[in-house]
């Protein structure tokens, strides 16, 4: 089974994604900042990371640069789901090593889109 880390500081967003992740058979885990998430990381790399960027502690572009420097973090897939959309951000993140971006808001028929594009599911 895929293993799949959803990163958000709002808890309606991770249980939304959880249960879309879920119904799209993954295994699914949380963290509520980027700091969180990479101690969640540190425990077993994930699949795919459905990353928001602005968070407290340590935004997701902060945890996405210490992640891909992790042994093995070049191999998960990174989504951005946020609601930054200037061009500016977007290339910011795909350069940081973002594999796709989904501008929230989201529903399952948007991340399953994305994971298809990206061979995920």
């Amino acid at each position: 089974m895929k293993k799949a880390l959803v990163v958000d500081d709002s808890a309606f967003i991770r249980k939304i994604a959880r249960q879309i992740l879920e119904n799209m058979g993954f295994e699914v885990t949380e963290g509520k900042d980027g700091a969180h998430a990479l101690e969640q990381c540190e425990l077993g790399l994930p699949d795919l990371v459905l990353l928001d960027w602005n968070m407290p502690v340590m935004s997701g572009l902060e945890f996405l640069t210490k992640l891909r420097k992790m042994p093995g973090g070049e191999e998960p897939q990174v989504v951005f789901c946020t609601t930054e959309n200037t061009r500016d951000k977007i290339m910011t993140a795909l350069e940081a090593g973002a594999t796709e971006y989904i501008m929230k808001p989201f529903d399952q028929e948007i991340i399953r889109s994305k994971l298809e594009q990206i061979g995920m599911v």
